[in-house]
């Protein structure tokens, strides 16, 4: 099979997609919150224009098979949410080519820090982050405040390249 191309977020079809994939696997470990409903169901508004990007893994059929949300955060910090592969696709190592896309899209934004909350309970995504260069990190290190209550797992890149300096 061959590598999914990666693109941004272009279609009423493709926030269908983003919604439909993230739904599914939060379901399936925890429930959907109202943050969630809101992000989900409309990210051109809530992660795009405010000068993030949703990332989707396109398959040769034209199916998206996953998608991974780049959230502005200020400073020189974004934060990565909302990836998840399909089901039918997991372990092709989609999650990486998603994870390293968003890496350089934040580096071609002169990104300091790249940033994530995960769950203890999904190894094999803690894995890919890993792989990937990001490290563990308290909430005090990414001057978090309030965050989402089922992420146990704080995690965090310097973007390589970076003009900026951030310490994590």
């Amino acid at each position: 099979m061959r590598s999914p191309v990666i693109r941004p977020l272009e279609s009423e079809a493709d926030a269908e997609a983003f919604l439909d994939l993230n739904r599914r696997w939060i379901e399936q470990y925890f429930e959907m919150t109202d943050e969630d409903e809101r992000v989900l169901s409309h990210p051109h508004e809530s992660i795009v224009q405010p000068g993030g990007e949703v990332l989707m893994a396109v398959n040769s059929e034209g199916a998206v098979v996953g998608v991974i949300a780049i959230l502005a955060a200020g400073s020189g910090k974004f934060e990565l949410a909302k990836m998840t592969v399909a089901s039918s696709a997991r372990g092709l190592g989609i999650g990486r080519l998603l994870v390293d896309s968003a890496v350089e899209w934040a580096q071609s934004r002169d990104a300091a820090l790249l940033f994530l909350g995960t769950n203890s309970r999904l190894r094999s995504a803690i894995r890919v982050y890993e792989a990937a260069g990001f490290r563990r990190v308290t909430r005090e290190e990414l001057s978090l405040g309030d965050y989402y209550a089922r992420a146990d797992t704080l995690m965090a890149i310097a973007i390589p390249g970076s003009e900026q300096a951030v310490d994590a």
